[in-house]
């Protein structure tokens, strides 16, 4: 697959130009014009949000097929710690991991594995004392990009652990690789992913992600692969040692799971994205002063309720809850502090580069005319209704604005102003009409007093 700039795209034959997506979008990253959708790449987030609202299923992820594991000689699937909330908790974790590896990986590495070496070690970068308060998740890579769009002030407070997902990845290569002798080209990784937010880090890795241990090579989505693993369920070999979670690490699946990791301290956990907005609001103007981490998630419930999931949110957090609360008491699963110590001393789980702003596309390159281009959308502004309707095709007056004075949007997209201009065209017509009404009354006039002089 070609890489990719962004996971969610647009089908645009499905499209019907409703403005539901267009309403709901977190960043304003999507414009109606000639009755489609229209992505902005420069504000997408990936959060999958317009995925999950549009009622005619026009906006899409872009993930790799199963096929692709074909590609490789020795297959490694890593999946989310959410596909644990996709089946009824009757079917053990050791017959859903079971069934996954009857698809054809060779081996399956659960995430939730790399979410408790990352969690663990939560604590020692809460007291390196390298961030600002809060310390911020990274563990929703939507939420990292909405702040690096939307609230830039805080991008310095970023935790720069890499994802569970990552780190496992890194984990499996080094195993394989000083274990087995296996070549990086001969193992294909593959993350099976709730969400398109996931699937772009994985097909746009940064430099530090992209690696000889931390390279994923696809993103296979959970529902696409729902059915054929339901089907393998009580049909294949069951692998009894191939669970290697703890119930604390597939926890993360569900809003909350991170946050545990930081005993008496001050923590805030918050799932929707646009709740976090609200909550990131509050924390850029300094009204929040005594949290100490925010775990920001930005799908309901958490990655259970991925757009790429199957199972409702709710429901799959209860089973998420339920295989927690089973799994403490049978887990024999042991993971040394020495061993957490040791690879985050390393340097293996961090992400080496700062996690910068993302700049908006600038209005002009030329700085003059930039500024000559704000004050024409300052006064386009001022005469717009400013009620955020959506009718004009963008989400909002400002954004409205700045598409007319680019070029790509008229005053007369917003219904009102047209209205006003059809009321003013009405008025003048009529204005023409009564002028024109005496000049055939005097006509009248003169022909019938010339009637009485004959």
């Amino acid at each position: 697959m070609d890489k990719l700039l962004h996971s969610v795209y647009l089908d645009s034959e499905k499209c019907l130009g409703c403005t539901t997506c267009l309403r709901n979008c977190p960043t304003g990253a999507i414009r109606v014009r000639d009755g489609k959708a229209i992505i902005i790449e420069s504000k997408c987030i990936d959060c999958g949000e317009c995925i999950r609202v549009c009622p005619h299923h026009a906006k899409l992820a872009k993930t790799d097929p199963l096929s692709k594991i074909s590609q490789f000689k020795y297959k490694v699937a890593i999946p989310a710690p959410s596909i644990l909330g996709q089946f009824k908790p009757k079917y053990s974790v050791a017959e859903v991991l079971s069934a996954l590896k009857a698809l054809g990986f060779d081996e399956v590495v659960e995430v939730a594995y790399g979410a408790e070496v990352v969690g663990r070690a939560l604590k020692y970068e809460f007291h390196a004392k390298r961030y600002p308060k809060p310390l911020i998740s990274s563990a929703c890579p939507a939420v990292v990009k909405l702040i690096q769009v939307r609230f830039p002030e805080l991008t310095d407070n970023i935790c720069r652990l890499k994802s569970p997902m990552a780190l496992t990845a890194r984990l499996v290569r080094k195993r394989l690789r000083d274990q087995k002798g296996f070549k990086n080209g001969e193992v294909g990784v593959f993350f099976i992913t709730p969400c398109a937010a996931k699937a772009t880090m994985v097909n746009n890795p940064s430099s530090s992600e992209y690696d000889s241990y931390g390279h994923i090579d696809g993103a296979i989505a959970m529902k696409d692969i729902f059915s054929d693993l339901h089907r393998q369920l009580g049909h294949c070999e069951l692998d009894e040692d191939i669970v290697n979670s703890t119930a604390e690490g597939f926890s993360w699946a569900i809003s909350g799971g991170e946050s545990r990791y930081l005993k008496n301290k001050n923590v805030l956990h918050v799932d929707g994205i646009q709740n976090v907005i609200n909550v990131l609001e509050e924390i850029e103007c300094g009204k929040l002063e005594s949290i100490e981490f925010f775990e920001g998630l930005a799908c309901i419930g958490g990655c259970v309720g991925g757009c790429l999931t199957v199972e409702n949110n709710y429901v799959a957090k209860m089973y998420i809850e339920e295989r927690a609360k089973c799994l403490k008491e049978t887990s024999i699963v042991h993971m040394s502090e020495e061993y957490v110590k040791e690879i985050y001393n390393s340097g293996m789980m961090h992400i080496k580069e700062r996690i910068l702003p993302r700049s908006p596309e600038p209005l002009d390159q030329d700085i003059n005319k930039a500024i000559e281009k704000m004050k024409k959308i300052e006064a386009i502004e001022e005469r717009l209704p400013r009620l955020d309707c959506g009718s004009c095709g963008a989400p909002g007056c400002r954004a409205l604005a700045e598409d007319i004075v680019i070029g790509k949007a008229r005053e007369i997209d917003c219904v009102f102003v047209l209205k006003d201009r059809l009321l003013e065209l009405s008025e003048l017509t009529n204005e023409l009409l009564q002028l024109a009404q005496p000049t055939g009354k005097n006509n009248e006039e003169k022909g019938e007093a010339k009637n009485e002089s004959k």
